[in-house]
């Protein structure tokens, strides 16, 4: 959806989302949105990134003395929100955040996907984007493919 239909619906919602994980990968964003909306580095405080024993995704929890980067997805429609809310599952709860742009230091209250269970045994360590980039990364797509072809989409009214 270009920005002139964005402007020709109104009654559209538009949302924004801080990514950390598989999602900062435009070919993942681009599969599931099917565009790459426009980004921007961004920041979230007093939250740790860890890697999932048994998972190549990461979570995030809140931590107070660590922070994650990643960055903010603007511009996302209510469908697409349906779907990163189905792709993210149940382990995940979508929370509002507060997040501070790497370019401006701007503060922006966005959505992020938190991990439910914080005192989850099989979070561990750091997650690292380019190791997971240059290990994960094509298998990942293909989850990503098989996902999207049984993917259910919300009937028009429910949009």
């Amino acid at each position: 959806m270009n920005s002139a239909s964005l402007a020709a619906c109104p009654q559209q919602n538009l949302h924004r989302v801080f990514v950390y994980g598989t999602l900062l990968a435009d070919e993942v964003i681009h599969i599931l949105l099917k565009r790459i909306p426009k980004s921007s580095a961004a920041v979230l405080n007093h939250y740790q990134r860890l890697s999932i024993k048994g998972r190549v995704y990461p979570a995030i929890i809140p931590v107070d003395s660590k922070k994650v980067s990643g960055k903010i997805l603007f511009d996302i429609t209510d469908t697409e929100m349906h779907i990163l809310d189905t792709f993210e599952d149940v382990e995940y709860k979508r929370s509002t955040v507060e997040v501070s742009l790497m370019d401006s230091f701007e503060k922006l209250l966005v959505y992020a996907y938190v991990w439910c269970n914080e005192k989850d045994p099989d979070l561990y360590g750091d997650w690292d984007f380019e190791e997971w980039k240059r290990v994960h990364l094509d298998a990942y797509i293909e989850m990503v493919n098989d996902f999207m072809e049984e993917f259910e989409p919300q009937p028009a009214s429910e949009q």
